[in-house]
């Protein structure tokens, strides 16, 4: 998640509670949503301020946007001794101008003139159809979308059947989608993505709204070592600047310690 969503989460919480206000802790997302939209025009959604507020160890947060409906799903990556290596490019970006809000008016786009309220009420089988009615752009962008809520699915479902090793080839695809339909990623990112995969990831994506950022890789814990290493190294080799690679674990969402 970004940092500004878990500083302004745990803001909330604390006024929240210092001020007895009683919101739940889902209204406190669409709070921090409401800021970044109306204050600070940037087109951002409820996902970062719901993992920070929601989240649980070693889980992940199974959201549904639009009835704010949210299920802790385990991951269980501490048992199978796997661990999200996060390799960031120090590619900057911004989310209140250019390509994101661009991408946003496609999606917009592509639900309109297929009639529905939101491309989440599109599915795959259906993408066939709307290629005869939308333009190459707002096709790809739309298939990367209605591709990537399928993955979701597919995601929660193979954690809870098959575990977490499965999952690695939904990461992949989703990179790619992101990649070549949604075109958020960078050369960077790709790289960083691409070596992961060389060298023990299991999958690898790119994370967040795109143009630059940081790329994830789900990896076996005694790995990152020899990850970060490799990454270094084909950074240097094209004469990208240096990158930072570390470890992260899900864990409980914003709290009050003392």
């Amino acid at each position: 998640m970004r940092n500004d969503a878990a500083i302004e989460s745990a803001v909330a919480l604390a006024l929240n509670e210092v001020w007895q206000l009683g919101l739940s802790r889902q209204t406190l997302a669409l709070v921090g949503r409401r800021a970044e939209n109306d204050a600070v025009g940037a087109p951002t959604g409820i996902m970062d301020q719901s993992a920070s507020l929601l989240g649980r160890h070693d889980s992940a947060v199974f959201l549904d946007c639009r009835s704010l409906e949210a299920r802790v799903i385990p991951l269980g990556f501490v048992e199978a001794g796997l661990t999200i290596a996060v390799i960031d490019t120090g590619v900057t970006h911004a989310h209140s101008t250019g390509g994101y809000r661009e991408r946003r008016a496609s999606c917009e786009a592509g639900a309109a003139a297929l009639g529905v309220t939101a491309l989440r009420e599109v599915n795959v089988s259906e993408l066939d159809a709307a290629r005869g009615i939308l333009d190459d752009v707002t096709f790809r962008r739309v298939r990367h979308v209605v591709t990537e809520n399928q993955r979701v699915l597919d995601t929660v479902r193979l954690l809870e059947t098959d575990g977490p090793a499965a999952i690695g080839a939904l990461l992949d695809a989703s990179h790619r989608s992101l990649r070549d339909d949604f075109e958020v990623s960078v050369p960077e990112l790709d790289l960083a993505v691409e070596t992961a995969l060389e060298n023990g990831a299991l999958g690898a994506r790119m994370t967040g709204g795109g143009f630059g950022g940081s790329a994830m890789a789900l990896v076996p814990i005694d790995g990152v070592s020899r990850l970060q290493v490799a990454v270094d190294g084909a950074f240097a080799e094209h004469g990208f600047g240096a990158p930072e690679t570390f470890t992260v674990r899900p864990s409980d969402g914003a709290l009050r310690e003392s």
